[in-house]
């Protein structure tokens, strides 16, 4: 399963100045992806998925807007003790991050041949003519027909699933070892997004880079990842691998994403929104367990201590104080328990 120490996230938190004060984004997030394998990162919009995947990066840093804590072991080496120009030489050359909105990521001046040929340049010791040429072979590969003629083509001209392929082909161009989809295919059509995942399945097979997938969906997630980490407000709350997860949840949200899953004859693109309640804000968080105020299971306990991320076997972890109850009693502990 390729290397063990390849990414190790450990005790991750993300804090952003605000003008009502500091704001901790993620916390005490764990987890780690090998070379080969496809990590999602599963959780409703504003749960941190976004922040987590952009702290590996670095990416609030430049404008000196967030301040970590914890360690991301990359091939070894912490992330966040290298200085600014070590972390460039590893953006976009050994860590690639497709981004979901390619129109913000793509340069409108520049065509697309020339911005995929410069991501070549930047990291590759090659002739311009050189990189141009690995630049038409990486849409090739991404499945742009004519590719000969879409390099040279801008951005506005391409359709969404285009241009969504023009950053995959950016991405790849230096051959990552890890790629970080954030939510790559949310804007596409159905059938566009399986070309997009099948792609990345095949790229993943060839090249044994590892990838972490960030999603709202857990459909997406059932079709490509191997193991998936579920986020709320902020947190790990389970996170096993992807045959547990679907047979054997064990965190009362994962259950509750789980059952809002659309069916297979019901519409593939609804949201996740079936978990009752609504997330707290990130300047309201709850004192002891996160997803307390929207669990039917919660007790005082609950609300007033915050449980660990705990191992319940080799390949599972969660973060709940009842769960062995829930797994032995299901719903009929939430009536004695409250």
């Amino acid at each position: 399963m390729g290397d063990h120490n390849f990414l190790k996230v450990e005790n991750l938190s993300t804090h952003f100045k605000t003008e009502r004060g500091k704001v901790t984004a993620v916390e005490g997030i764990t987890f780690d992806l090998r070379e080969g394998e496809i990590l999602g990162i599963v959780g409703e919009s504003g749960c941190g998925k976004s922040v987590t995947s952009q702290s590996i990066l670095r990416l609030f840093d430049e404008k000196h807007l967030a301040s970590h804590g914890g360690r991301i072991l990359f091939k070894g080496k912490n992330l966040l003790e290298l200085s600014n120009s070590e972390m460039e030489d590893i953006r976009g050359n050994e860590i690639s991050m497709i981004f979901q909105d390619p129109l913000s990521s793509l340069n409108p001046v520049f065509t697309v041949g020339q911005q995929i040929t410069e991501a070549i340049l930047l990291h590759q010791k090659l002739s311009r003519k050189e990189a141009f040429n690995q630049a038409i072979e990486m849409l090739k590969l991404t499945g742009i027909p004519a590719p000969e003629k879409r390099i040279n083509e801008y951005p506005h001209e391409l359709s969404g699933g285009m241009r969504q392929r023009v950053m995959i082909a950016m991405a790849l161009a230096c051959k990552p070892s890890l790629l970080i989809a954030d939510e790559p295919t949310t804007a596409l059509d159905v059938t566009i997004q399986a070309q997009i995942l099948e792609l990345m399945l095949d790229l993943k097979k060839e090249s044994n880079m590892g990838i972490i997938f960030i999603t709202h969906d857990l459909g997406v997630v059932a079709e490509t990842c191997t193991r998936v980490a579920v986020m709320y407000l902020g947190q790990v709350v389970e996170e096993t691998d992807i045959d547990s997860l679907f047979e054997k949840p064990l965190h009362p949200y994962t259950k509750g994403l789980l059952k809002s899953i659309p069916k297979i004859d019901g519409d593939r693109n609804r949201k996740l929104n079936e978990v009752e309640g609504t997330v707290p804000s990130l300047n309201n968080i709850p004192k002891g367990c996160r997803f307390s105020t929207r669990c039917k299971f919660a007790d005082e306990k609950c609300r007033q201590q915050m449980p660990e991320l705990e191992s319940h076997n080799d390949t599972h972890k969660v973060r709940c104080w009842h769960y062995k109850e829930i797994l032995e009693r299901g719903d009929q502990f939430a009536t004695t328990s409250n």
